[in-house]
C-alpha cells in the first residue's frame, strides 16, 4: 500500500521499498541486477535521482520526475519486475517466487518532498540508513548509497 504524508512540492518524492523477507541481503547480493533495472527504467522513462541508498533487505530514494508526470508508481511496477525476472534460478531464488510479488513486499511508501527543509530530512535519512542499522561507522563506507560517490567528489573538489 503506497501512504502519502502530507502537500508537497508537486514533482519530488522520498520512497522506501522493502523486500518481502526482512532479513535478506538479495538487494546487496544482486546489486548489478538492480542498477540494470533503474537504467533501463529510466531509459523508457526518466525520473532524476537526488538520493539512493540500497540496504541489504530494502532501499530508500529521492526521484524529481517530469513535469505534468506522476507516475512514479509505474516506474516502481517496471522496477521491480525487471530486477525479480532477472534472478537467476538457483538455490537461492527458487525458494522464492521470481515474480514482483515474490521478491517485493507489496507496494513502496512514498512522501512529496514539501520545503527545502524536509528534502534535507529526507537527504539525511538515506545518508544516515546504514549508520542507523549498524552495518557502517559512516555513511561514506556504504557501498550502495548515492553518499559514497557524492562524497568522493568533494574529497575531490
Amino acid at each position: 500500500m503506497t501512504y502519502h504524508i502530507r502537500p508537497a512540492a508537486p514533482h519530488t518524492h522520498y520512497f522506501t521499498v522493502a523486500l518481502n523477507t526482512p532479513g535478506d541481503d538479495l538487494l546487496v547480493l544482486e546489486i548489478e541486477r538492480l542498477r540494470q533495472a533503474v537504467r533501463l527504467t529510466r531509459a523508457e522513462h526518466s525520473f532524476q535521482i537526488a538520493a539512493w541508498v540500497v540496504m541489504p533487505d530494502h532501499l530508500h530514494t529521492i526521484w524529481t520526475l517530469p513535469d505534468g508526470d506522476n507516475d512514479a508508481g509505474g516506474r516502481w511496477r517496471l522496477i521491480k519486475a525487471r530486477f525479480s525476472a532477472s534472478l537467476p534460478f538457483d538455490a537461492r531464488s527458487s525458494r522464492i517466487n521470481r515474480t514482483a510479488q515474490g521478491v517485493w513486499q507489496r507496494g513502496l511508501w512514498q512522501h512529496r518532498i514539501a520545503d527545502a527543509a524536509d528534502m534535507a530530512l529526507h537527504m539525511r535519512s538515506c545518508q544516515m540508513d546504514p549508520v542507523r542499522h549498524g552495518l557502517v561507522d559512516v555513511p561514506e563506507a556504504w557501498p550502495y548509497s548515492s553518499f559514497r560517490a557524492a562524497a568522493a567528489l568533494q574529497r575531490v573538489g
